[in-house]
């Protein structure tokens, strides 16, 4: 019996359609089709993580009559691929011919030269796609699947960039925001609920007079109107007695993570010079306070963050490493070395030698003073989340005492327009 030829048919399919089922119903007539299948890291690289992950997209794809075999397609480009199973035909969509996917398009023509190969490029099926079915899917994210995002972020991005929200208003920014940099969108990938812009926000000061209670009213707000994961700042957690409840009810709401600092006392903020009478809590009682988390959690997508306060309490280096090998072994997914000097010298050193211990936990940095600091230098030495912590709010401030101070002097708001959104954009933005 004469063999099929090969048929190669490129594919994210974060969500099975129409559109999928005609390319490959096409892609049959050729030969035997081989769907080269997006990895969850791969489609992570240029746009969200999956909403279904690479293990179960491969298992629908499988029994899919029009399918023969499916392999894992580890990036963008089909080229690594094409040189090993040196396909008859390469079958895509039209919608390639421009935009982001053109240069991708000009690589396969090329590769496919090299031994007779035809690129077969049916017209695309119009008006559906992966991303806006996913979009509206959106609506239908439980509480119960949206806590487990961060963790398959952390499994599929190199880094995972997260934004401080403090409001619905600023979530649905952290949500929508994207900017196209070479072919590659970026975007925020979770949510910071930070206790600093929660008690400057209610016109509180930043040491915990602001109840848990009071936060996670506005916590709901916000989880309402967006979809990315979220982790909260609970300072030192409050009282032991407490903190089973708090993880119940963050867990209700879907927050995917807790960050607790091992300092304890009358808080300061750790970014302030003056850290006088600050106390540093025990190693022994802080992961207390991590294996009660960890007891009472309901689900171990439900990240526990320990915050080491070491170097802001000028304990040092050694003090550090003993304390995060420590709250790792008392159950902590996730270790935040803190530091507050103007440049990253310190969490590197500490990055380099926690990262040759047993604990491979990711780390989590917040470069609020060491701000020059790129995404590409913390990636580098071992950083795998960057919070943004409070730059919305910091960034809110000035623009409304501008426009404030703009009517007071001229009496009007005329000169403000071309300053501030439109209400237009604003409405577009809440829907």
């Amino acid at each position: 019996m004469k063999s099929r030829k090969k048929v190669y048919v490129g594919l994210s399919a974060d969500i099975l359609h129409e559109g999928h089922i005609n390319i490959l119903k096409i892609a049959n007539k050729y030969g035997d089709v081989i769907v080269g299948l997006l990895t969850d890291e791969a489609i992570a690289s240029y746009k969200n993580i999956p909403y279904l992950d690479f293990k179960r997209r491969k298992i629908i794809f499988k029994n899919i009559k029009f399918v023969k075999k499916v392999i894992p397609q580890e990036t963008l480009d089909y080229v690594k691929n094409l040189n090993i199973i040196k396909p008859h035909y390469v079958v895509h969509g039209d919608d390639w011919k421009s935009g982001v996917q053109k240069k991708t398009r000009a690589r396969v023509i090329k590769t496919l030269k090299k031994w007779s190969g035809k690129l077969i490029e049916p017209k695309y099926t119009k008006n559906i796609s992966s991303t806006a079915l996913k979009t509206k899917l959106i609506n239908y994210y439980t509480p119960n699947n949206r806590v487990s995002i961060l963790k398959r972020l952390l499994d599929t991005k190199k880094i995972v960039r997260v934004l401080e929200s403090h409001s619905p208003l600023s979530g649905l920014i952290a949500e929508n925001i994207k900017i196209r940099k070479k072919n590659i969108t970026e975007q925020f990938d979770a949510m910071w609920s930070s206790s600093l812009t929660d008690s400057s926000l209610k016109g509180k000061p930043d040491n915990q007079v602001l109840d848990f209670s009071s936060r996670f009213s506005g916590l709901g707000d916000l989880l309402d109107v967006t979809s990315k994961p979220l982790i909260f700042d609970a300072d030192n957690g409050g009282r032991i007695e407490h903190l089973p409840y708090s993880i119940k009810t963050l867990e209700r709401l879907g927050v995917s993570s807790i960050m607790i600092e091992d300092k304890i006392g009358l808080k300061k903020n750790s970014l302030f010079s003056d850290q006088s009478g600050s106390q540093q809590d025990s190693i022994k009682d802080f992961c207390k306070k991590i294996q009660l988390i960890k007891r009472v959690r309901k689900s171990k997508d439900f990240l526990i963050g320990a915050r080491i306060e070491s170097f802001i309490l000028g304990k040092g280096l050694k003090d550090s490493i003993k304390r995060a090998n420590a709250y790792s072994e008392a159950g902590a997914d996730l270790i935040l070395i803190h530091s507050k000097e103007k440049t990253p010298k310190e969490i590197f050193s500490f990055s380099k030698i926690f990262r040759k211990s047993k604990f491979k936990k990711p780390l989590v940095s917040v470069p609020s003073t060491y701000s020059k600091t790129n995404e590409a230098m913390l990636m580098k030495n071992g950083f795998q989340i960057v919070i943004y912590a409070n730059h919305m709010l910091r960034a809110a401030y000035p623009a409304m005492e501008n426009a404030a101070a703009s009517i007071l002097k001229n009496q009007r708001s005329y000169e403000l327009e071309n300053k501030i959104s439109s209400v237009k954009k604003v409405i577009n933005l809440i829907k």
